[in-house]
């Protein structure tokens, strides 16, 4: 009976859940991708290099299973980011904000070891502990240095296990704190001189880093440091289609977790988000005709991805049912508009000389100039 008991709250917690790590969203396909892969693996690799990237970039399995695409892009940059973790380089994911780099860790560390909860958040305040190891201060007291007063960080478990680290926002650390990883990278140990003994990574064991060049100039990494490190550098997605792609997933599956009352929002309002992202981004209208001034934000593939999802919630809750052009006003302005002058400005000559002439979105023209 308390077996019983024990099971169902598991199975109703794991509903509950906002947000599923990869591994349990996505263990149906990695079960399914385990079953079929017959490639070779790496030492303590759940799957092989092949079926990893067919986790990422999706395809059909022989037996009729369809692998979702986790990542659409370039499949060469997956192969080189999994190539990279077979061999004794870390992986540094590289590129503007919102092109992915958190999304692909997460689903190269589910895919490789079946964890991708092994995670370090970089901050201006990550100190040395967050890495290495700390103390129960308690315990440090009362018995002195010994294993059981030791906290294991997740790195060190990560090489005591042979499993993949993460490390977010790695320029966001501080430099004395980045060095740390070089003893982790170089020697593939971690000493604990406290205890005299040390910590020697078993095989499996790699580090996936993120990184965005808004931060360039921050805490830039030492030559030293970049040497242990392979870098994939994610763009942004190269087609208006692709991009579209993109956000339809990801807020379909929001959408699924939110429990959002709203019908799927229709491709053309993506599109027109995506098309207003993509020309202010890049400084011109998409046929080439009409320069544009650009705005102090990114407004990468994930701030689109925010401003449909929000656009959703505001139809569910407060319209029809159905996103409309009202319904994403605000969040469009709030996405662009980071500097209330430079900004404004900028969106405001948008408007006028893009959304008002263009077919089709008188609509948006007038909600968009309502909210300003």
């Amino acid at each position: 009976m308390t077996q019983s008991i024990s099971t169902n709250q598991s199975a109703t917690s794991a509903t509950a859940v906002l947000r599923q790590h990869a591994e349990q969203q996505y263990a149906e396909e990695l079960a399914e991708l385990v079953k079929t892969d017959t490639r070779q693996r790496p030492p303590n690799w759940s799957l092989s290099p092949w079926a990893v990237r067919t986790y990422l970039m999706g395809a059909r399995l022989e037996n009729g299973f369809v692998i979702t695409p986790k990542y659409i892009g370039n499949p060469r940059l997956i192969e080189i980011a999994v190539a990279t973790l077979a061999t004794d380089r870390a992986l540094l994911l590289y590129g503007v904000p919102g092109t992915a780099k958190s999304w692909v860790s997460e689903h190269l560390a589910a895919a490789i070891t079946g964890d991708s909860t092994l995670l370090i958040q970089g901050t201006a305040g990550t100190d040395e502990n967050a890495i290495r190891y700390g103390w129960n201060y308690a315990r440090l007291l009362a018995e002195g240095p010994s294993p059981a007063a030791l906290v294991v960080s997740p790195m060190m478990h990560a090489m005591e296990t042979g499993k993949l680290a993460r490390i977010e926002e790695l320029t966001r650390i501080p430099s004395e704190v980045q060095d740390t990883l070089i003893t982790i990278l170089s020697e593939k140990t971690l000493p604990v001189p406290e205890l005299n003994t040390e910590v020697q990574a078993h095989k499996g064991f790699n580090v996936i880093a993120t990184a965005n060049n808004r931060d360039k100039g921050v805490n830039e990494l030492s030559s030293a440091l970049m040497r242990r490190f392979n870098t994939v550098v994610l763009p942004l997605p190269n087609t208006l289609a692709e991009e579209v792609d993109i956000v339809d997933r990801r807020v379909a599956s929001l959408g699924r977790a939110l429990e959002l009352p709203v019908e799927k929002p229709a491709l053309e309002e993506i599109r027109r988000v995506v098309t207003i992202f993509r020309e202010l981004r890049s400084g011109v209208t998409l046929d080439g005709k009409t320069k544009l001034k650009s705005p102090s934000g990114t407004l990468s593939t994930a701030e689109a991805i925010s401003v449909v999802n929000s656009g959703l919630a505001m139809a569910g809750y407060y319209g029809d049912g159905e996103l409309h052009a009202p319904d994403l006003a605000a969040g469009l302005t709030g996405a662009i508009v980071k500097d209330p002058v430079q900004d404004r400005v900028v969106w405001l000559e948008y408007l006028q000389t893009v959304a008002r002439e263009r077919d089709g979105w008188k609509d948006l023209y007038r909600a968009c100039n309502e909210v300003l």
